[in-house]
C-alpha cells in the first residue's frame, strides 16, 4: 500500500486586497498627528499612502463594491471593511472618531470626513500668501530660508490645487507658478547675492528653483 501524501497548503495570495498580515492588528495607528479637523490635506495624503502600502485602496475608494451577503467573498470583504474602520478611527482625534464610530462601512468614513474637512481654507490661503511676500532670508542660512519657503510653497498648493486646463491650447498657468518661485525666492535673498540673483534673472529658460538653489548655495 503506497504511503499516504500530505495534504498540499495553498498559500494565501499576498497580492490580494483581501489578505490581511497576521501582524495587521485593528488597534494600530497608521499616521501621526492624528486628525484633529485643521490638518486634513495632510493627514489625507498619509493616510492613502499607509493604505496603498497595505493594499487596501481599494476598499476606501469604491474600487471594490460591497459584496452581497452570499458572495463568496464577503466574508473576507468584511474583515478588511472593519480593519480600515478601526485604523481610521485610530488616526483621528478622540472628538471626531465619535462622530464616525457608527458608521458601518470604512468607505462612508472616508467620504464623511472628505466632505467635512477637504474645503478649501481661504483663510488659510491668504495667510501663506502673505507669510510668502514676507518672508526674507535675513539672519538665516540659505538652506533655512529656501527650506522655510518651500514649506510654505508646498502647503499653498496643496490648499489651492491646479484645476485641469480644459482650453484648445493648453495654458502655461503652471508655468508662470514656478516662475514666480524662482522670483520670489531670488527677491528673498540678501544683497550679497545681487550678482547671482542677476545671472539667474538672464538665464532663458529660467532654471527650476531646485536648480537655483545649488547655484546660490
Amino acid at each position: 500500500m503506497p504511503p499516504r501524501q500530505a495534504p498540499i497548503a495553498h498559500q494565501p495570495d499576498t497580492n490580494s486586497p483581501f489578505y490581511v498580515h497576521p501582524s495587521e492588528s485593528p488597534s494600530f495607528v497608521l499616521v501621526t498627528p492624528p486628525l484633529d479637523g485643521s490638518n486634513y490635506l495632510a493627514w489625507h495624503r498619509s493616510m492613502k499612502r499607509a493604505l496603498g502600502a497595505k493594499n487596501k485602496l481599494s476598499f476606501i475608494d469604491g474600487s471594490i463594491p460591497i459584496p452581497p451577503i452570499d458572495d463568496l467573498n464577503r466574508s473576507a470583504w468584511d474583515r478588511c471593511n472593519y480593519l480600515i474602520h478601526s485604523w481610521i478611527l485610530n488616526s483621528v482625534s478622540p472628538q471626531i472618531a465619535q462622530t464616525i464610530v457608527f458608521h458601518e462601512y470604512a468607505i462612508d468614513v472616508w467620504i464623511e470626513l472628505q466632505e467635512h474637512f477637504s474645503k478649501v481654507d481661504r483663510v488659510r490661503i491668504a495667510s501663506l500668501r502673505t507669510a510668502i511676500n514676507n518672508l526674507k532670508q535675513g539672519t538665516k542660512y540659505v538652506l533655512e530660508y529656501f527650506t522655510e519657503l518651500k514649506s510654505l510653497w508646498e502647503e499653498l498648493n496643496s490648499q489651492r490645487p491646479m484645476p485641469m486646463c480644459t482650453c484648445p491650447h493648453p495654458c502655461r498657468c503652471e508655468s508662470m507658478s514656478l516662475e514666480d518661485q524662482v522670483i520670489q525666492f531670488l527677491t528673498g535673498l540678501n544683497d550679497n547675492f545681487g550678482v547671482v540673483k542677476t545671472q539667474v534673472l538672464l538665464m532663458e529658460p529660467l532654471p527650476s528653483v531646485n536648480k537655483i538653489y545649488s547655484l546660490v548655495v
